[in-house]
């Protein structure tokens, strides 16, 4: 068996537990390079190390899902936003809040995935990272918004 891509509804269902508040998705179109460069990009590998799923949060999504699960005023998320890199907090929030996501990922019979490395906004991605990221085929696009905080998008690729 292998690693498949989840339902909207369980990305959904899963934000809402995890940030004790209403979310909304919808879908969306795949990321653009520009989209790359100051997203938060989570790669996940199998237990060979193998590169198997990313997942992109623009700056937005990062902020204002990161400031909802640290319980912090949507302020600061907006000022990350502005400044177009996260704070220290938000940056431990949003490692935090991808580390949970991989529970999407992971099923019985299927290879185990884990957080294998984390990306801030800004950082050079590597070549196939970036690669699978783009990627059209095996993904899931979805516009997320976090009531009472903000909107932006989710992307998830299986490599």
């Amino acid at each position: 068996m292998s690693v498949v891509l989840p339902a909207s509804l369980g990305v959904r269902n899963l934000l809402e537990d995890l940030l004790g508040r209403e979310v909304t998705v919808a879908p969306a179109e795949p990321p653009r390079a520009e989209h790359l460069r100051t997203a938060v990009v989570a790669v996940y590998v199998d237990d060979g190390l193998r590169l198997s799923a990313v997942l992109v949060l623009d700056l937005a999504l990062a902020a204002f899902a990161s400031a909802a699960l640290g319980l912090m005023p949507v302020g600061g998320a907006e000022d990350c936003i502005d400044e177009k890199a996260l704070s220290p907090t938000l940056a431990e929030n949003v490692s935090e809040l991808c580390n949970v996501l991989t529970t999407l990922l992971n099923r019985e019979g299927a290879p185990h995935l884990r957080l294998y490395q984390l990306h801030l906004p800004g950082a050079v991605l590597p070549g196939d990272v970036a690669a699978d990221a783009s990627a059209l085929g095996n993904r899931l696009d979805l516009s997320v918004s976090v009531s009472r905080y903000g909107s932006g998008h989710l992307w998830l690729s299986l490599a």
